[in-house]
């Protein structure tokens, strides 16, 4: 990836004498209305609007020569798809203490008295309810949408040069010094406040989507932090002071303008590239709505366009590269093969996988399978700008400012899915996921909160409850295979675990289980129920996640783990495709890693119930982690034959037996029942037990259990048993040499004589009674 630079041979900004004598004055802003139009300040007092379809030039307006403009920000275009009125006006702060509400036309509606010196920044935050100026004075003020001063958040004694709101408008990121300070609005609440650099910090950008700050300075250093002040990038000293940094859109890339030097880098720091153009200092820089081209204010006068050309899309044996704004490359390593895709508007988001290459310009959605590149599928968008494409085996999901939109491979929209609150703007691919049946997105406003949805209608999956969790969460990855009521999503929260859990969300649903630690990057396997993640200082892959519903003793037993030391700090997982891993190092190169193919060939075999091949697979790879999964699975699928066998090979003897007796068991319900107690589902299994009307073996489960309370419940409550707790639960104390001490077992052993051969009797009877409606069940059926 690369940026293609675009300066004109004069600037524009050019201030004359007497009529003869021109002199070129720095520009200190820019910003843009839409993605082809944009608007820049310079000293020269002209505000002047650049349409890039047509490469004129215009001046809005020549502002009084007392009003040095140093930063503007556009009112925010649209909140949750609804355009705004006051969309076509923007905030220019000046070196005269004010800060001016202008029109797109040009017209000044309101010159505000802010500061004591210049204004160094004003932003609007996201919903355009505020305004955030900061200045010379050392002062932060918050300000309302017409212009009144609300409050004054901070003073202090050094200018502060730069200011950014955090994503939920909540709280204001400000320099001090060598210092950078997040403020929330609300009074007494924590502020945050850390040495960042070791010069003066002159620009901080903070974005709401990724939640990660910038900051640059006179040390001549960019750096990347986290919301809670960690470092997660540091840049090696530049030769000049860092004079400006920007997030692009969608938290993905970010640019660094320093003297003659402009910079592309992602999200994690590392640099994709280094343009040296001749524009003196950059002092501003600003990217498109769209997220494809950034402009720069230099300080020769120059504006400096810059598109972002050279991405790269790779699956399995296609590389797809954009090599113009509106032409893409697709090579097959194969065969050599190389095909161009012309398209009729910019490229603005793709995506490959799944056989599928989904591409959105500003106006239309092309969808290309891998077989056919030369007759793509093309529909109208609601609106060019789309910030996030995702895909799954049978459909798509589109994410623009106005909602999410599924679509199938064959262009018809099958649902919009929508939620309380929804800011379309604020999701990316840690925060959203698909798989063919469900959809998953993280709530913002309650970062504990997954709302789940059903893929084909859109609306909330079973009794419509979202997944809620215990602390905030980071990162969300649904499950590609399987049955619905079998899909499960796994997240890691802020404390860094690993949790899985069942969408399903009505009736008995599985608890959340965690089943890792200081995990930091996760993916699933695109062709099987295969998780992994990168924890610590090692490579995990959980063959089996499900294991943990099913045996958790196992759970360690079906794991692969690989020395991650290889792969330096903050790795992270780009895909998991068949069975090879590919990972991103901090300074960005990849490195492919493979794993054994068997455990998805196992997968395969138990998905079609192809128990005898999958125990032959095992006894030919000869692998304990092979066996320990069988074993998981077979339980799973109630298959206690394959169960028996797998876990026999690992040396489970304690479970061979237990799956012996359960064998020997008179009724199918026992047994089932007993497989759920297996798996440690006890209240599934009493119930089981008790719709099937098999009451003494739900009482003699609790006992087994020692859960003498919902024994004895159980016994009062169907009148049967009573004798039987009661001289079991004596037993059990006198094997320990204790007195009964529970008041409820005391009111009911008053007087009660405890005799084991008629209790002994009773039980036999209850065998007999069970084997004689077992024997009946299948004339019953048939």
């Amino acid at each position: 990836m690369r940026l293609k630079t675009s300066l004109l041979k004069e600037p524009k900004h050019i201030l004359y004498f007497l009529n003869l004598i021109k002199h070129k004055e720095l520009v200190s802003c820019v910003g843009w209305t839409t993605a082809d139009e944009l608007y820049s300040c310079s000293d020269d007092h002209q505000i002047m609007k650049w349409n890039l379809l047509t490469s004129e030039t215009t001046r809005v307006v020549k502002l009084p020569d007392d009003i040095y403009p140093i930063d503007l920000h556009w009112f925010p275009r649209s909140i949750a798809g609804k355009k705004q009125s006051h969309a076509e006006s923007f905030v220019l702060t000046s070196s005269d203490g004010k800060f001016h509400l202008i029109s797109k036309s040009g017209r000044v509606e309101k010159s505000v008295e802010a500061h004591c010196g210049a204004v160094l920044a004003g932003r609007w935050n996201y919903e355009g309810t505020a305004l955030v100026t900061v200045g010379e004075d050392g002062q932060v003020k918050i300000w309302s949408k017409s212009g009144m001063l609300r409050s004054t958040l901070a003073q202090q004694g050094t200018p502060v040069y730069s200011v950014a709101w955090g994503p939920d408008s909540e709280k204001v990121l400000y320099t001090s010094g060598k210092h950078l300070i997040i403020k929330p609005l609300q009074p007494n609440a924590k502020v945050l406040q850390w040495k960042a650099h070791d010069g003066l910090i002159l620009k901080t950008d903070w974005n709401s989507v990724n939640d990660l700050i910038l900051s640059a300075g006179e040390d001549c250093k960019y750096k990347v932090w986290d919301s809670y002040g960690r470092l997660l990038y540091s840049s090696q000293p530049h030769e000049y002071p860092i004079t400006s940094v920007a997030w692009a859109v969608d938290g993905e890339l970010f640019a660094v303008g320093s003297f003659h030097t402009l910079r592309l880098c992602d999200k994690t720091g590392w640099s994709y590239a280094l343009e040296k153009p001749n524009t003196g200092s950059i002092f501003n820089i600003a990217w498109s709505i769209d997220g494809t081209q950034l402009a720069g204010a230099c300080g020769n006068g120059h504006v400096i366009f810059a598109h972002v050309v050279e991405q790269r899309w790779e699956w399995k044996n296609f590389e797809i590269t954009l090599i113009k704004r509106r032409t893409m490359e697709v090579h097959n390593v194969i065969n050599d093969a190389v095909d161009l895709l012309e398209f009729r508007d910019r490229v603005i988001k793709a995506s490959l996988n799944y056989e599928h290459l989904v591409v959105s310009t500003s106006l239309q959605c092309y969808v290309f399978s891998t077989k056919n590149w030369n007759t793509p599928l093309i529909f109208d968008l609601k609106e060019g700008t789309v910030s996030l494409i995702l895909q799954a085996e049978r459909h798509f999901l589109l994410v623009d400012g106005g909602g999410l939109y599924l679509y199938s491979y064959e262009g018809r929209l099958i649902s919009s899915p929508k939620f309380p609150g929804m800011r379309t703007d604020i999701l990316n691919a840690q925060t959203v996921s698909l798989s063919n049946d469900i959809l998953a997105v993280k709530d913002k406003a309650d970062e504990k909160v997954i709302y789940i949805f059903e893929a084909l209608s859109g609306k909330p999956l079973g009794d419509g409850k979202p997944l809620t969790h215990k602390t905030e969460i980071v990162e969300i990855a649904l499950d590609q295979k399987g049955l619905t009521s079998e899909r499960k999503i796994a997240f890691i929260d802020k404390n860094r675990d690993l949790y899985i859990t069942s969408v399903k969300r009505f009736g008995k649903e599985q608890k959340i289980v965690k089943i890792g630690t200081m995990v930091q990057t996760l993916a699933w396997n695109d062709m099987s129920n295969i998780l992994c993640g990168i924890q610590d200082t090692r490579l995990t892959v959980w063959y089996y996640p499900n294991t943990v519903y099913v045996d958790k003793d196992l759970l360690a037993k079906t794991l692969y783990e690989k020395d991650a030391s290889e792969f330096s700090k903050n790795p992270q997982i780009v895909r998991f495709v068949g069975n090879q891993i590919t990972i991103r190092r901090a300074d960005g190169s990849l490195i492919h890693l493979n794993i054994s193919p068997y455990p998805a060939i196992l997968h395969e075999y138990v998905s079609s119930s192809k128990w005898e091949d999958a125990v032959r697979l095992c006894r030919f790879v000869k692998d304990q982690t092979m066996w320990a999964c069988l074993a998981a699975m077979a339980v799973a699928n109630k298959d206690m034959a394959t169960a028996e066998i797998a876990y026999a090979s690992i040396g489970e003897i304690d479970k061979v037996q237990y799956i012996n007796s359960i064998k020997d068991l008179p009724s199918k319900e026992s047994r089932m029942a007993h497989i759920l107690l297996f798996s440690g589902n006890t209240q599934e299994a009493e119930t089981l037990l008790l719709q099937t009307g098999l009451i003494y073996q739900a009482i003699q489960v609790n006992i087994n259990l020692y859960n003498w309370d919902r024994a004895l419940e159980l016994a009062v409550k169907h009148k049967t048993h009573v004798d039987t707790v009661l001289a079991y639960r004596q037993k059990f104390l006198e094997d320990f040499g204790k007195k009964e001490t529970n008041k409820r077992f005391l009111q009911y052993a008053e007087g009660l004589e405890v005799d084991w051969n008629k209790i002994k009797a009773k039980i036999e009877m209850e065998i007999a009674k069970e084997r004689e409606r077992a024997a009946a069940s299948p004339a019953v059926r048939a």
